[in-house]
């Protein structure tokens, strides 16, 4: 038998949300400007966009070529690439308005998670209707609200719309990971010209229908926790397996792992989350409307917190978290 003179055991800890990856599909005979929406739709999540294999300058030519066809200048249609990043573009579009008001930005992106084939049910990037839910990569996660802004600039061309404000469309790459050709920071270091705005439409509120097709409520994102990763790196001199030390690496890993999961941040509301409860409480109904009741108050109901914490989204909206997604 043989052992390794050190282990080194590395778990990585994200504090973050997440987000699924289906989004509803169409269950009546669409519009000829819902027709038009699922064109742009189905190009775009098939499009590999993965940091690894995809290209984003490819789905940026894609969208832009639908603007151009719509009647948008050529002039107002810019694929832009970091120096040495050719798979990298982002597209930067201007829908000009009558110049009565600064512009608003349209922000998505267009990059996606990786995907591999095996893990998949269906290929990832053949985008597949089915139980009233579109699946592929991206389905959800940004390339719907990327395609629909595409698609809202085609339709108001067509309809001879021209609202107050230039719209300025940015379909950016490499948001989902971390790097040093975000498209964002890229297009703000290098073209704020071309994306300056007043404020900024992006992806992270969302809405909510009943049953029956009618509106519930349309979240408006007014902040966003910070992401902080840290890295554990237990080590220690290690022996042969057939005379174990007391002391072991991984043991010791495993001990504040487990200490880490039954660990709770305290509730901490902002005026934003005290806000949200108390909307929502409007929204809901019985125990859970009682609970959002119950923990704005000062000082707020253990209970209450308790049972909503069961609900992930609740429980992020409540308190910081903090979870090991890699060892």
């Amino acid at each position: 038998m043989t052992a390794t003179s050190v282990l080194r055991v590395l778990p990585v800890f994200l504090l973050t949300m997440a987000s699924a990856s289906q989004a509803t599909a169409q269950t009546t005979s669409p519009t000829p400007e819902q027709q038009i929406l699922r064109k742009i739709y189905r190009e775009l999540v098939e499009i590999n966009t993965t940091v690894s294999s995809g290209n984003c300058t490819e789905a940026a030519e894609a969208m832009g070529r639908h603007l151009l066809r719509a009647g948008l200048p050529e002039s107002d249609i810019q694929v832009l690439v970091p120096p040495g990043a050719t798979q990298k573009g982002n597209l930067v579009a201007r829908y000009r308005g009558t110049g009565g008001k600064k512009s608003i930005l349209l922000l998505a992106h267009l990059d996606v998670v990786e995907a591999k084939r095996a893990d998949w049910e269906r290929d990832p990037f053949q985008l597949v209707e089915e139980n009233g839910y579109f699946y592929a990569r991206g389905s959800f996660d940004d390339k719907a609200m990327a395609a629909i802004l595409v698609a809202n600039l085609v339709r108001y061309r067509a309809e001879g719309y021209r609202p107050q404000r230039d719209l300025v469309l940015a379909l950016t790459c490499d948001e989902e990971v971390v790097s040093l050709t975000n498209g964002v920071e890229y297009l703000l270091k290098n073209h704020r010209d071309l994306i300056d705005a007043e404020f900024v439409l992006n992806e992270g509120a969302s809405g909510m229908l009943d049953k029956d097709g009618k509106y519930v409520r349309l979240g408006l994102q007014a902040g966003e926790k910070g992401v902080l990763q840290y890295q554990l790196e237990v080590t220690h001199p290690g022996g042969h397996s057939s005379l174990p030390q007391k002391e072991n690496a991984i043991y010791r890993l495993a001990e504040a792992l487990v200490r880490l999961g039954k660990f709770e941040f305290p509730v901490n509301l902002s005026d934003t989350t005290r806000g949200y409860f108390a909307r929502m409480a409007q929204v809901e109904s019985g125990q859970t409307a009682d609970d959002m009741r119950a923990v704005i108050r000062n000082p707020p109901d253990p209970d209450a917190i308790a049972r909503l914490s069961r609900d992930p989204f609740n429980n992020a909206t409540l308190r910081t978290t903090c979870v090991a997604t890699m060892i």
